[in-house]
């Protein structure tokens, strides 16, 4: 067994060096490659949500690549309003997160994203959370969702706690996290096949989702 020779030559005298070195070699070797290998994976998350950014932190860095790289997702060239909110979520692939923003000036976060694109395209009012979000529309089957539906996801140990929009074919597009762009990613996933919570389906000057809204706004200013 080499490690037993190597034993031998940390005994043996140094006559023998290149005797050693053959044994001494490979096994720096493999050391060099554990050390490269491994890594905590607490380290360089300050969120308590570690799962989700290790996750996150692993997806393609190319978000517009990804998307044309997926040749099942529904073309964007309809012109009914569901397709409407997916694809102005979908030209803002590449936008950076950030938390609390909701112009493509400043970068995203999720319901920020959702909030941005149902009021270009479908002239929606929509609450600030995503919590609150999931509220509005109607409720929709995970067998019968349709491109342009809101997805719900359980991140932050709440329900409803993230927000997408639905392209078809399992996948969606949002704003993941802090370091990271608007991007397309797969339902199928584990991390997010797990968590979902649900979906909903907005419908074009649905004045009692302004309405919510502008209530939800009022509370939150007192």
């Amino acid at each position: 067994m080499p490690f037993q020779h190597l034993l031998r030559c940390l005994r043996a005298r140094w006559s023998n060096r290149w005797h050693c070195a053959r044994y001494m070699l490979p096994a720096a070797a493999i050391a060099l490659t554990g050390c490269a290998a491994t890594s905590d994976p607490s380290a360089g998350y300050a969120s308590t949500n570690g799962l989700r950014d290790s996750y996150m932190s692993q997806t393609k860095a190319d978000p517009l690549g990804a998307y044309l790289a997926s040749r099942d997702i529904v073309r964007t060239t309809s012109k009914n309003e569901s397709t409407a909110l997916a694809t102005t979520a979908l030209n803002m692939l590449g936008i950076k997160y950030r938390f609390g923003g909701g112009a493509p000036s400043t970068g995203f976060d999720c319901s920020g994203l959702v909030i941005y694109a149902a009021e270009k395209s479908l002239g929606l009012k929509l609450p600030r959370q995503s919590a609150s979000i999931a509220k509005q529309g109607a409720s929709v089957k995970r067998s019968e969702l349709q491109q342009g539906d809101l997805v719900f996801f359980n991140t932050r140990g709440h329900r409803n706690s993230h927000v997408g929009i639905y392209l078809g074919d399992h996948k969606f597009v949002h704003a993941p996290r802090t370091g990271s762009v608007v991007r397309v990613e797969s339902m199928d996933v584990a991390y997010w096949r797990k968590r979902y919570n649900g979906a909903r389906r907005l419908a074009p000057d649905d004045s009692s989702i302004n309405i919510a809204s502008e209530s939800t706004r009022l509370r939150s200013a007192r």
